[in-house]
């Protein structure tokens, strides 16, 4: 009869159990060891040349950045007006700059693009003249200086090159400003042309904030900081004072258009020329505020040139880093500025 239980140390046949041998994994032979060696050189090399083709290909997409930005950030672009895109500044050409809008050192029309434009056009010496295109109220009174004092040195460094103000629908208190720096100024017939005065809003809205129960707690160092303050009347004093600081950029308008225009005005007092009032682009003409009735085209014409190019900056990245730049440099001096259009309270604007 069988043992039973069964000893777990023999097999059925009662002879004893051999433990099973561990099998020991087999060297690899030189061969292998090759084989081995070569596919972990040939992943290595190709993983070399993958980071070399990938730092080939930033470094080509970093030079096409920089070139497309280099190319935008050029010196202003030299643009014909419509149906004359062709046109270069190699050939014999009517130089023009725009002087679009309100002037301000945040908006297109401003000194730092404008004395850039001008500069350029003046040193070409195929740009036979130089036309100023107008077509603003006005704006800041040191940006308007800033133009019309590189409008009289560019004139002065340039004494056979002859510069023109072209005034279209508007061309007044700032604008005017800088185009009395030209040697002549055409204007439409129905040109809006003068408007030599300064002008500062301001209002009291105390009684509508008592209405409404709207309480003012500005606090100041100062004691006159909230002088522009919507929530006071101004003072005898303060009114005095302001009325003083616009006086004096006014005095500045008028010596400026006085140095540009000189003998042409005629009777400035007593056609009040300096008053803030304006007249038509005829009208003007008959005042000396102006010289003659025309346009960019007719100046063309009339000094025999088939070229017209624009020198006013257009490309994108430049206009932004530009604006960028002179927006740097604005401050309290944008809160007075010359213009025909109403303006917030507590910006003073020549009109």
């Amino acid at each position: 009869m069988p043992n039973w239980p069964p000893d777990p140390n023999k097999r059925p046949d009662n002879t004893p159990n051999q433990p099973t041998p561990i099998q020991q994994p087999s060297q690899p032979s030189g061969q292998e060891w090759r084989l081995l060696e070569n596919t972990l050189l040939a992943s290595v090399v190709e993983q070399r040349r993958a980071r070399r083709w990938g730092i080939f290909f930033k470094l080509l997409t970093f030079g096409y950045i920089l070139l497309i930005f280099l190319t935008l950030g050029r010196g202003c672009s030299s643009k014909a007006p419509t149906g004359l895109e062709g046109v270069d500044t190699s050939k014999p050409h009517l130089a023009v700059v725009e002087l679009q809008g309100v002037i301000s050192s945040g908006d297109v029309a401003n000194a730092y693009d404008v004395n850039e434009a001008l500069t350029r056009a003046f040193e070409n010496s195929n740009a036979k003249a130089v036309a100023l295109d107008i077509n603003s109220p006005g704006g800041s009174p040191v940006q308007s200086d800033e133009i019309w004092q590189t409008m009289m040195d560019l004139r002065q460094e340039y004494p056979d090159k002859k510069l023109y103000a072209v005034i279209g629908d508007v061309g007044a208190s700032g604008a005017y400003y800088i185009a009395s720096a030209a040697d002549e100024i055409y204007v439409n017939p129905s040109s809006l042309v003068g408007s030599i005065g300064v002008i500062m809003p301001s209002y009291n809205i105390e009684g509508l904030m008592d209405k409404f129960g709207v309480e003012d707690r500005t606090i100041t160092a100062g004691e006159y900081k909230d002088i522009l303050s919507l929530s006071r009347p101004l003072t005898d004093y303060e009114e005095n004072h302001v009325e003083k600081v616009l006086a004096n950029t006014h005095k500045h308008f008028i010596n400026a258009v006085k140095e540009g225009r000189g003998d042409r005005l005629k009777n400035p007092e007593q056609n009040k020329l300096f008053s803030g009032l304006f007249w038509t682009g005829e009208q003007s003409i008959e005042l000396g505020l102006a010289d003659k009735k025309g346009s960019i085209a007719s100046l063309e014409k009339q000094l025999e040139l088939d070229n017209v190019v624009n020198y006013s900056p257009t490309d994108p990245f430049q206009l932004f880093m530009d604006r960028f730049a002179v927006k740097l440099g604005s401050g309290v001096g944008s809160s007075i500025g010359l213009d025909v259009l109403p303006q917030s309270e507590g910006n003073a604007q020549m009109r």
